[in-house]
């Protein structure tokens, strides 16, 4: 049995870190490289593996909406709300930071829509499992609300909040729907929620093949020096988030999760397409943008877990040292000391 399950698809594609996200994005990309009259066949073929990407999101939204336990309170609902929110600011930020100064057109070739779809994105799936190894369990309690900035919701109010794109309130109120009746299910019903956890991975799967569809192997050399740049800027926000995060927990609950988040989500490579979709004006950005955050969310997928971890030995090293036997003697010595004095 466990011979059979290692030589499974799925079980070979988890094994790559992100795999279950970047193996179909590319075989989305292949077979819009290779074939495009097959995705162009028509009938449920189309809809399936090329234009079913609104159909599939709202889906995923719903699903990955039934998964948020609202029960769960305290501790793992403060740091989520900290860990989403720092991911929002500095995503917004520094591509407000790059429209001021260098316009739509952005730095270097990245623009302010493709730093803000990645830097705002974070891939909950990866934070988790490393919550699991350098976490503890309120850690991995706050996905429920870190997995709100998966997809385009945070990206549209960053975006829409700045000028940067026209987008109509209906339109947030159409992502915000599948959400919503995912979290009121999910949490009225305990089977139901079970059943979407179990159905997520699938549905991330077949979402992201018309995603890959989207683009060529051509789009994915355009966005070559862009994608590497904001694949750099991505992956060393990990730092950032890390010294951010210190600032917002008490001392003795500190640990190196903050650098878990610095990653590009790739549902994030979805964001520019559909933001294209409600803005035309972003349409001419859309293909370079998407090539850039998906190679963003290739290389953090591989860059976070090795950040967070070197990041985890350095503070269990500062903390061995600072409560040491020694080390407690000498503060108490030197407070002995200045009570004397």
């Amino acid at each position: 049995m466990e011979n059979k399950q290692s030589k499974s698809f799925f079980a070979l594609m988890r094994r790559i870190p992100g795999g279950i996200i970047i193996v179909p994005l590319f075989i989305g990309v292949i077979l819009n490289t290779v074939c495009p009259g097959f995705l162009a066949i028509g009938g449920f073929t189309t809809g399936l593996f090329s234009s079913g990407t609104s159909c599939l999101l709202g889906l995923f939204l719903l699903l990955n909406g039934a998964s948020i336990n609202v029960r769960k309170i305290g501790m793992p609902f403060y740091k989520g709300i900290v860990l989403t929110g720092l991911k929002f600011v500095v995503g917004v930020a520094l591509g407000l930071l790059v429209s001021a100064f260098c316009g739509a057109t952005g730095l270097l070739g990245v623009t302010p829509m493709a730093i803000i779809c990645a830097l705002t994105n974070s891939a909950g799936g990866e934070y988790l499992a490393i919550a699991q190894m350098y976490g503890d369990e309120t850690d991995a309690g706050a996905i429920s609300i870190l997995s709100l900035n998966d997809g385009p919701f945070f990206t549209m109010i960053a975006m829409g909040a700045a000028g940067l794109a026209s987008i109509p309130f209906s339109t947030f109120v159409a992502t915000l729907i599948p959400l919503i009746i995912g979290i009121v299910w999910g949490n009225l019903d305990k089977e139901f929620r079970e059943h979407a956890a179990r159905a997520l991975p699938i549905v991330t799967f077949f979402m992201m093949i018309p995603i890959g569809a989207g683009m060529s192997l051509r789009n994915l050399v355009s966005g070559g020096f862009g994608g590497i740049i904001l694949a750099a800027i991505s992956a060393a926000s990990a730092f950032l988030f890390y010294v951010l995060y210190q600032l917002f927990l008490p001392r003795k609950r500190r640990n190196a999760m903050g650098a878990a988040v610095g990653t590009t989500a790739a549902n994030a490579t979805a964001v520019p397409s559909y933001m294209a979709e409600v803005d035309s004006t972003f349409a001419p950005y859309s293909a370079a943008a998407t090539a850039q955050v998906t190679i963003a969310a290739i290389v953090t997928a591989f860059t976070c877990p090795l950040i967070t971890a070197m990041l985890d030995r350095r503070m269990r090293r500062l903390k061995k040292g600072i409560y040491s036997d020694e080390a407690v003697a000498e503060r108490e010595a030197a407070a002995a000391g200045n009570d004397n004095s």
